[in-house]
């Protein structure tokens, strides 16, 4: 069930051409802004690649639906549709900042109360259908788990990568992180 690094890279040049959401920008340029400021950023190696692929599932939605655009309307759980399809290629350094990039949004909508005035229409309604802000106990447990801090950090910059015809490497630039990082077994 896992796909190949060439898979990966081939979804992303395929179906990362479909809008991101009700953004004005595409899904590739989406991912390929977050990866790059998790680079700028001096993150590792896994937290580019968690950068890069954390909206995988949205691509593979498409796919599944061989629509052009999936529906924006319901929650689609993209976060952890992409996990069994990056399993058997990635280790948890990767796949739980992907996992917990959606909650991480409802965590910082709990701590910082000016969170919210920042994200973008489409972001808040999407949260929305996420779950909604975090209590504080589910906050709490948020952060106790693996990888929660990288996931925040994520959340960060894939709240900044959203800017039309933004100039930053292409996806070639980010096969060395993907093998980098790839389990070499897969």
């Amino acid at each position: 069930m896992s796909l190949t690094l060439s898979e990966v890279v081939s979804l992303l040049e395929r179906r990362g051409q479909n809008q991101y959401g009700m953004e004005a920008i595409n899904q590739l340029e989406h991912a390929l802004q977050c990866a790059d400021l998790a680079e700028k950023a001096g993150e590792t190696p896994q937290t580019v690649v968690a950068s890069l692929l954390h909206d995988l599932g949205h691509l593979l939605a498409a796919e599944r639906e061989g629509a052009k655009e999936h529906n924006t309307e319901q929650d689609d759980l993209h976060q952890f549709m992409a996990l069994p399809f990056l399993r058997g290629l990635f280790t948890d350094a990767v796949l739980e900042p992907i996992r917990l990039h959606v909650d991480a949004k409802r965590y910082l909508c709990l701590i910082e109360p000016c969170y919210w005035a920042t994200l973008s229409p489409a972001s808040k309604h999407s949260l929305e259908q996420q779950g909604g802000v975090f209590t504080e106990a589910e906050g709490q447990a948020f952060m106790m788990q693996p990888f929660a801090a990288e996931a925040v950090r994520l959340r960060r910059y894939d709240d900044l990568a959203k800017v039309p015809a933004k100039v930053v490497p292409d996806l070639a630039h980010y096969n060395a992180h993907l093998q980098q990082v790839a389990l070499t077994a897969a």
